[in-house]
């Protein structure tokens, strides 16, 4: 994980050299599934925009959030292949449907470059990702590690939230989470895919568990940081303090807040811009009439996936802040202030 950044300057570079300039004019696509987390709007988007910029001014770039919608998204998809769009940077809404809108795509000349969601049953032109099983994994290894190191014991409880159940990076985070949780030792007290990943309808599943459990749950591992949050906000609704660990994923603004107050035990660091960027550059390649260079193979989709870093309390700083994917300005607001300067973030 320590050579993540490396890795990805190199490989956005290597991508960048063997796409050169895009045709003038071309048109180039990103649709995006949600807005139940922050990141597409503020983070996905920016960056591929900035490096279509870069390697190819004259490219027009339309972008579309489905609001979880599949239906929306594929009129969304038909409306952007009308407007003549060349290349369409997809993150699906519905894993199992997307097929559909890349055999069209692909009927009519258009790439399909599947990002952050893989499309397991058509296989798309390229996919941009990180590792979404070894996400999983990690996130609950982490968890794990920790329970075993504040010294709970083997056979207590954990609960596992998943993502959206039409999402197949949500099957790979859960299937990742499965591979840490089996032989550690720990029990599973219920299992719960959270519709559409959101935040409420995790918050009220984790509240039902509470009831049933109360004590006996000494952990969650929840598939990102909004789940986790719903998770979290369960727990101190019921009154339960101190909350149990909970982990999440993508490194929200609240996520690191709760995280620097003691209240999540840890996140995932995969900076949005960076397969944003690459996804940009694998977009050019194949406006050039290039093939994009493969580093693995999923679903039978060339595809490339980055490894990014487990964040707690004890790496904050270094992964987020020293790096800079945020600044204390951001996230060291109001109560959060205190609780930054023990952690030597200012």
């Amino acid at each position: 994980m320590q050579n993540f950044y490396l890795r990805t300057a190199a490989a956005v570079a290597a991508l960048t050299l063997s796409a050169g300039a895009a045709l003038a004019g071309d048109t180039v696509a990103f649709l995006m599934p949600d807005q139940g987390s922050t990141r597409y709007e503020q983070h996905d988007f920016p960056g591929f925009k900035a490096e279509m910029a870069k390697l190819c001014a004259d490219c027009t770039v339309i972008y579309q959030n489905a609001t979880a919608d599949a239906t929306l998204q594929q009129q969304q998809f038909n409306s952007v292949i009308s407007q003549g769009a060349k290349v369409v940077v997809l993150d699906a809404v519905d894993s199992t449907a997307a097929a559909s809108l890349v055999a069209l795509a692909q009927s009519q000349g258009v790439k399909v470059i599947a990002y952050d969601r893989p499309i397991p049953d058509k296989a798309a032109d390229y996919y941009v990702s990180f590792d979404n099983k070894g996400i999983g994994k990690a996130i609950a290894q982490s968890l794990v590690d920790h329970l075993k190191a504040t010294g709970v014991p083997a056979g207590a409880g954990v609960l596992q939230i998943n993502g959206s159940p039409t999402d197949a990076a949500a099957g790979l985070i859960r299937d990742g989470i499965h591979e840490a949780l089996e032989p550690s030792g720990y029990k599973t007290l219920a299992e719960y895919d959270t519709p559409q990943w959101t935040p409420a309808k995790a918050q009220e599943w984790a509240a039902g568990q509470i009831t049933r459990f109360g004590g006996d749950i000494k952990g969650v591992v929840a598939a990102n940081d909004g789940t986790g949050g719903g998770a979290i906000a369960a727990f101190k609704a019921a009154g339960v303090n101190p909350v149990p660990p909970v982990t999440g994923n993508d490194a929200t603004i609240a996520a690191l807040q709760l995280i620097i107050a003691g209240d999540q035990y840890n996140t995932i660091s995969k900076p949005s811009e960076i397969v944003a960027a690459a996804a940009a550059n694998v977009a050019v390649t194949f406006l050039k009439g290039g093939t994009p260079e493969a580093k693995t193979t999923l679903y039978k989709t060339p595809s490339e996936l980055f490894v990014p870093a487990v964040v707690t309390a004890e790496n904050i700083k270094a992964e987020i802040f020293d790096k800079k994917i945020q600044t204390p300005a951001e996230v060291c607001t109001g109560e959060y202030v205190d609780a930054c300067k023990k952690l030597g973030i200012e």
